[in-house]
């Protein structure tokens, strides 16, 4: 079991398809199945309620990021862990959200443009290189990548379950979660283990 939770504010950043909100999602899953405190921020479900009407604008993509970042705020700072999902693609306003915030572990989710083409089912990518889709992050817009990350997910190359792993770790090393205790083991460790009880008579 965890110890005590601490309010922090875990913000996924990355290019559309990168895997944020499928990481997310996987780590609030895991924290919930411990019993903790967690909101989920998804930037796509924020642009309907909390940031409706704001356009793509460098300035309403500014104050979208901003929104996003007081809410994580005011959540942190009552022992929720906050889980943000957003491309939030300037560094200056993540920056700035980190400052209000505090407790704030940002995840960069890195993932090279043609893997992120193969990815885009609905054709985005393609539709934005084309000129059909202006403002488009990583296309006609930029994408200011975080320069000390505290957790880079290579996420072209790395399982789902690995750049979790790197996300939990990182977070107790931070000292916002305990895992003591709660030590995953291979198939091949359990069966080494499994024999070792095995012949010392235990099983």
């Amino acid at each position: 079991m965890f110890e005590e939770q601490k309010g922090v504010t875990v913000w996924f950043t990355g290019l559309s398809g990168s895997g944020k909100s499928t990481l997310a999602k996987m780590l609030a899953e895991t924290l919930r199945k411990k019993g903790l405190k967690i909101e989920v921020l998804d930037g796509d479900e924020v642009r309907k309620h909390l940031s409706k009407g704001l356009g793509f604008s460098k300035q309403d993509r500014d104050e979208n990021i901003r929104r996003i970042g007081y809410v994580c705020h005011l959540l942190s700072r009552n022992g929720v862990i906050a889980i943000a999902s957003a491309i939030s693609p300037y560094k200056e306003i993540r920056n700035e959200n980190r400052k209000l915030i505090g407790n704030f572990v940002e995840v960069f989710c890195k993932c090279p443009m043609e893997v992120l083409m193969e990815r885009d089912i609905k054709g985005l990518y393609k539709k934005a290189l084309a000129g059909e889709i202006p403002n488009f992050t990583g296309v006609s817009d930029p994408y200011e990548e975080p320069d000390k990350p505290e957790v880079t997910c290579y996420t072209d190359c790395e399982t789902k379950e690995e750049s979790l792993k790197k996300i939990l770790q990182a977070l107790e090393e931070m000292g916002y979660l305990s895992l003591s205790g709660e030590q995953d083991y291979s198939k091949s460790e359990q069966e080494k283990i499994k024999k070792k009880l095995e012949d010392l008579g235990y099983i």
